[in-house]
């Protein structure tokens, strides 16, 4: 069995995720199998409960699961789906110790991180390898953190019996004065030493390409050689990063390391890709929020819209706009949109404020796109301003006309985690609607995150005031809502958490396009 594993050193938020994807794109070019597995330190089970704020956006995988954010970027640059078995959390394996020892499963034996820890985890990723080339495994957080020791002790026992590659993602800082500095990684590197852990390529994150003369000092003081230290520059797009490791021959060097014969990559259709990223006519697009200060919250809404730019020769220029400043300040920041994008979310905080971005939207005939929460507050204002209901959802108060409520299924749940309607479930659209033209199809999956959904019993008095529902499930949830008037679509599911770079989601790319027609015939009518 063949291992890539990726530490990170220095500081979090390096980007040990998009290096990964980066490195798993250019081997699955040269035709071999990839897995991907990442470890989180942290002791939840996943991290369908933390708040955004801390942990940013909860990616959730066609099967379900819960799992960190980088996962996303595995599947946006593989363009494959992903199972939930390849997320290993800290929670999780204390989870299966402890299960396994209730049952007796260790014999009396008094258990310990070694070997009875290391070795679940060892066979886990094992697991994980069978019918792979290669797998690449990233441990979250930093090299000295407290919670990825044990792991990083199996990854030095799993070194040692299968063939294993240890790639070290550091930081390069430079000075006022350009100097590049590498005491830092010189001290992470021997801080990885000192658990048994030497790096055999170091990728070097920096603002730049780093001199000859760095990368050589580098690998004479971290023990490697110049030729296995590698430049992870900034960029225009993460999505050139494949370019970049391309040149840099760094999957020549891993290929040698694990005794794999080298291949050339077809890398010439992706090239071709990044060229045509948000180039083309400028078009504002407003993002209605309520994590707006931490946009990793929307990471996948974010890069759904860099994919649909790809697509469409529109230059998406992002508005990110706290939903309580609506609230505050009315719609004036919305003023100059050609689009407007309410994502999902959860609580009551700045509900009104997007309600209002849904009626700017509806009234001005400005392309909009809904998901989940999204097309929950369309719906809510929709029965308030064109059906004249005293509307809301129960999940804010105790509402006169529930036009979003509970799940029938989802009452009197006594465990959060884990048991919202959740993974890709199966829609039945409507033909001759937005969705249809969209997805040209009639059936489709789509990923979900929900306890709470449009109240089946309003629905015939909605679509009697005109409006559409396009799409809906076998279970008989409605989910997706259109407007008649404009461009107005909205989701229950998640449609950002299947967009890949080189297959775009269906309803931002049609989305974008209206944004940009929309934006065109207003310049046509004031030329006129």
């Amino acid at each position: 069995m063949r291992f890539l594993v990726l530490v990170g050193s220095i500081m979090s938020g390096l980007g040990k995720g998009i290096a990964s994807a980066s490195i798993a794109k250019l081997l699955k070019m040269r035709g071999l199998k990839v897995g991907m597995v990442k470890f989180d330190g942290y002791l939840n089970v996943d991290c369908g409960t933390m708040n955004p704020f801390r942990h940013g956006e909860v990616f959730v995988l066609q099967d379900g699961s819960e799992v960190d954010m980088d996962f996303g970027t595995y599947e946006r640059f593989l363009n494959e789906d992903i199972k939930g078995s390849a997320s290993i959390t800290g929670g999780k394996i204390f989870k299966k110790i402890i299960e396994k020892e209730r049952k007796g499963g260790y014999l009396g034996e008094d258990v310990q991180f070694v070997p009875h820890l290391t070795r679940e985890i060892k066979n886990w990723v094992k697991k994980e390898a069978e019918g792979k080339d290669v797998v690449i495994i990233e441990v979250g957080g930093t090299v000295g953190d407290l919670e990825n020791g044990y792991f990083l002790e199996a990854m030095r026992q799993l070194k040692a019996e299968e063939e294993v590659v240890v790639a070290q993602l550091t930081y390069v800082p430079i000075t006022a004065n350009g100097e590049e500095k590498t005491k830092p990684t010189q001290h992470a590197t021997r801080l990885l030493q000192s658990i048994g852990l030497q790096p055999d390529i170091i990728i070097c994150r920096a603002e730049r390409n780093l001199k000859k003369e760095t990368k050589r000092k580098i690998a004479l003081y971290c023990n490697v050689r110049e030729e296995d230290v590698f430049n992870d520059p900034k960029l225009e797009s993460v999505y050139h990063l494949p370019l970049i490791f391309e040149k840099e021959g760094v999957c020549k060097r891993i290929l040698a390391k694990l005794g794999l014969k080298y291949r050339a990559a077809n890398i010439k259709q992706w090239a071709n890709l990044t060229k045509r990223i948000n180039k083309g006519e400028r078009v504002e697009i407003a993002i209605v929020g309520k994590y707006i200060s931490v946009k990793d919250a929307y990471a996948s809404v974010k890069e759904a819209i860099m994919h649909a730019t790809a697509y469409t020769r529109a230059k998406a220029v992002l508005k990110w706009i706290e939903a309580e400043r609506i609230e505050k300040e009315g719609v004036r920041a919305l003023r100059g949109c050609k689009g407007i994008l309410v994502p999902g979310g959860f609580g009551k905080r700045g509900i009104e404020g997007k309600i209002k971005a849904v009626e700017f939207a509806r009234k001005n005939k400005i392309p909009f796109l809904g998901l989940c929460l999204g097309m929950q507050l369309m719906a809510v204002e929709f029965a308030r301003n064109v059906c004249g209901m005293e509307a809301s959802s129960s999940e804010f108060d105790k509402a006169k006309i529930p036009i979003v409520d509970l799940l029938p299924e989802q009452r009197g749940l006594s465990q959060l985690g884990g048991t919202m309607r959740k993974g890709a479930i199966k829609i039945i659209l409507k033909e001759n609607t937005l969705a249809f033209n969209a997805y040209k199809s009639k059936e489709i999956y789509e990923r979900h995150r929900h306890r709470y959904a449009l109240n089946r019993e309003y629905l015939p008095e909605l679509e009697k005031k005109g409006l559409v529902v396009s799409g809906m499930s076998s279970d008989g949830v409605a989910e997706i809502i259109e407007w008649k008037t404009s461009f107005g679509i909205a989701t229950q599911a998640h449609a950002e958490f299947t967009s890949r770079f080189e297959r775009p989601a269906p309803l931002f790319v049609a989305f974008l396009k209206a944004a940009l027609e929309f934006k065109l015939k207003g310049k046509e009518a004031k030329n006129n």
